[in-house]
């Protein structure tokens, strides 16, 4: 039996799984549907490690936005940020400066729904919908404009996203052209699905994906080479570079779940326009 809710966007299909409410469910989020979950599952039971590569990735993000906002950055956005959930970007960064800006963006509907109904009362945190696809629509979206400016450092967050683009759709020149009117001292951050480190791992991984071949988000695995190529000329990596996500200033308060291999992520600021 289809599930039906009255706050689903007249023409969304959710007889569909859709990345960001998989990735909600995946986080122990609540805004999801049947199809999401029994997706989960499935992808889960292929990848036993699905979930906690899921949670490595969260962490990272929490760990990330802290480091930027204690080096200054008051800017972030966030791009495929699917539905707040615990530990998100703006509750973050805004623990270090209440007036920090957080511009959510993503492609799903529902989330970007269920996002503004989160940050209701909140000035300093919005919600657009927009596609990584299409960078200008997101630079110059009036709300982002209004929101930010532009003269002073942004970081942008692609985090859990990148791995969802194909070679065709050019993710280092989209990465670019995000980039491009950010002035030096901002900031790229990335997170996105690398091969596993042993062949029954990257076997495991490989069923997995190919069950995604079956939705609208085909997975793209990279390895760190490829990762650090995404980032282009305008950028530069900051130590330790493309590591895993446990790898990159791990936190020894966090609980400890098991280093993931497949979670690659990298820090890169922009160059000085000077270098």
């Amino acid at each position: 039996m289809t599930e039906s809710y009255g706050w689903v966007p007249e023409g969304v299909d959710i007889t569909v799984p859709d990345a960001s409410r998989v990735y909600d469910y995946a986080l122990g989020g609540v805004h999801n549907f049947a199809v999401d979950r029994e997706f989960w599952h499935r992808a889960e039971k292929l990848f036993p490690d699905a979930r906690l590569v899921a949670r490595a990735n969260r962490a990272f993000l929490g760990r990330a936005v802290r480091r930027l906002a204690a080096d200054g950055v008051r800017q972030f956005l966030d791009i495929g940020s699917g539905i707040p959930t615990l530990g998100n970007v703006h509750e973050v960064a805004q623990e270090a400066d209440p007036e920090a800006r957080v511009m959510y963006v993503d492609i799903d509907p529902i989330a970007v729904q269920q996002s503004r109904s989160l940050l209701a009362g909140n000035p300093y945190a919005r919600v657009i919908e927009g596609d990584l696809r299409k960078p200008d629509g997101i630079l110059y979206h009036p709300q982002v404009l209004d929101l930010f400016d532009f003269s002073e450092p942004v970081a942008v967050l692609t985090v859990a996203v990148l791995h969802f683009v194909p070679d065709e759709a050019d993710p280092a020149g989209l990465l670019r052209r995000l980039g491009e009117p950010l002035v030096s001292g901002s900031y790229l951050v990335i997170s996105h699905l690398g091969p596993d480190a042993t062949p029954e791992g990257r076997e495991a991984q490989e069923r997995a994906r190919a069950l995604y071949e079956k939705t609208p988000t085909p997975v793209v695995i990279r390895t760190r080479e490829q990762v650090a190529a995404l980032i282009g000329d305008d950028f530069e990596l900051v130590e330790p570079g493309v590591v895993t996500a446990s790898e990159w200033q791990a936190d020894p308060d966090e609980a400890g779940d098991p280093p993931q291999a497949t979670a690659l992520v990298a820090l890169a600021r922009k160059r000085d326009a000077r270098s």
